[in-house]
């Protein structure tokens, strides 16, 4: 079995903290005609160099009926500064448009097969993956971007044809599990082209 969620698989419900001080669920988001869960964290330079590409396509597409969710995974016990005390932090400081949840068992993460940060996940209003992978082609310098995965495949599904790259390997550090090294990726965890 692949350690990532494969395309045309359904979404792994969730029940997680957030930073607004709720806990949601999958079905919080039964509204959205889209809903983009991505794995992220608060120290990654990928996501730190990103994070403003990541808010403009989330406002740009909020009209449309797509919603964000940020879920962290990553350990604190590796990277201190992805606790949860942070992650209220940094919400308070970008006001990032999204919901910013925390795995603090990583199960989610390993339900969604997450590889690295950032890694997104499409799903149509039927809950079904339609693509998964990189948001943009480099999220560490986004001056030297030249396609953005992510808006692309959005916009197509939202015109009603099929993604035309609905996988592509997610750029950034990897998930950083509990009790292993901070390079460490399970033995399953694989490029997904």
């Amino acid at each position: 079995m692949a350690f990532t969620l494969q395309l045309g698989e359904k979404a792994p419900d969730f029940i997680l903290p957030a930073t607004d001080g709720k806990t949601y669920q999958l079905s919080d988001f039964d509204d959205a005609e889209v809903l983009v869960v991505f794995f992220t964290c608060n120290h990654c330079p990928y996501v730190i160099g990103s994070d403003e590409v990541t808010r403009q396509t989330a406002e740009k597409f909020a009209s449309r009926g797509v919603k964000f969710v940020g879920i962290n995974a990553n350990s604190k016990n590796t990277y201190p500064e992805d606790d949860f005390k942070h992650m209220v932090t940094r919400m308070k400081e970008y006001k990032f448009p999204w919901l910013y949840l925390y795995d603090e068992s990583q199960d989610i993460a390993k339900m969604y097969g997450a590889l690295r940060t950032p890694h997104f996940f499409i799903f149509d209003q039927a809950r079904i993956l339609i693509y998964t992978g990189r948001g943009v082609d480099n999220p560490r310098d986004t001056s030297k971007i030249t396609v953005n995965d992510l808006e692309k495949a959005l916009e197509e599904h939202l015109a009603g044809n099929p993604v035309g790259v609905p996988l592509t390997n997610p750029i950034g550090c990897n998930v950083k599990w509990d009790g292993k090294d901070a390079h460490w990726m399970p033995i399953d965890a694989c490029d997904l082209v």
